[in-house]
């Protein structure tokens, strides 16, 4: 028996799910991670684009670069992936109350059909008005005389996006979930971005805490499972141990 198998054996007491989802869920639907091994994103320095002293700097770059991103995942080649499917399966079997708190500022969770999904680094399709501070949905490019559909003020519109130095959204509500968590699966982070990766730690102590990750990481050591392998894959095995053999 595996500790898995030891840990899981009895998933009747298992009611709350919390999970943390990073950028390697994402990747499996071909959206680059956040930063690659030279620490760029998408060949730019993250004080270039995601800060809002970058913005305030050169607004029609930030414009640009998210302009790009957008289109990325609006096109044909990006959709959700088995990972993001299974969340799905678990919600909807009703077995369980699920949450998902993703840090990807992407839209395939609900591509997928998971419906209670927090993004507490906000959302590549929304806008946000710097005039009114009111996020609106967007499909399209941003510019530097974009007006606003709330309050019609033409040149404060930014990417409803948390940068650098920003408070991520949510955490109130993040920090209740957490504190019910019967289950807090992270997959796909790295643990090294703050607040997220101090999610594990919050939970209760009863809390079963899994990690699936395609390496270990900096925070391995406070969950009682790992499962180092992609985010699909993980969740693959996951599900067998969640839902009713069929």
């Amino acid at each position: 028996m595996t500790i898995l198998d030891d840990l899981l054996q009895n998933n009747k007491s298992i009611k709350n799910i919390v999970i943390l989802s990073g950028a390697g869920v994402s990747a499996e639907s071909g959206i680059r991670t956040f930063r690659d091994s030279n620490g760029l994103w998408e060949d730019h320095s993250i004080e270039e684009v995601a800060t809002p002293e970058a913005f305030q700097k050169n607004p029609k770059l930030v414009h640009n670069f998210y302009n790009q991103r957008r289109k990325q995942l609006l096109s044909s080649e990006v959709n959700f992936n088995k990972a993001h499917q299974i969340i799905t399966e678990i919600e909807d079997s009703n077995l369980y109350n699920i949450v998902v708190i993703t840090q990807n500022v992407d839209d395939l969770h609900e591509r997928s059909g998971t419906k209670n999904v927090i993004h507490m680094h906000g959302e590549l399709l929304k806008t946000k008005c710097t005039s009114c501070n009111i996020s609106s949905p967007i499909d399209s490019d941003l510019n530097t005389l974009s007006i606003c559909s709330q309050c019609n003020e033409k040149g404060t519109l930014r990417p409803d996006i948390v940068w650098f130095g920003e408070m991520p959204y949510q955490l109130n509500e993040i920090e209740t979930y957490l504190n019910s968590a019967d289950l807090f699966l992270s997959i796909g982070t790295s643990g090294q971005v703050y607040p997220a990766a101090m999610f594990v730690s919050t939970t209760p102590s009863e809390c079963i805490k899994l990690e699936i990750n395609i390496e270990k990481t900096n925070i391995s050591n406070q969950f009682d499972y790992s499962i180092q392998d992609s985010s699909s894959k993980g969740m693959e095995i996951l599900k067998n141990y969640l839902l009713p053999q069929k």
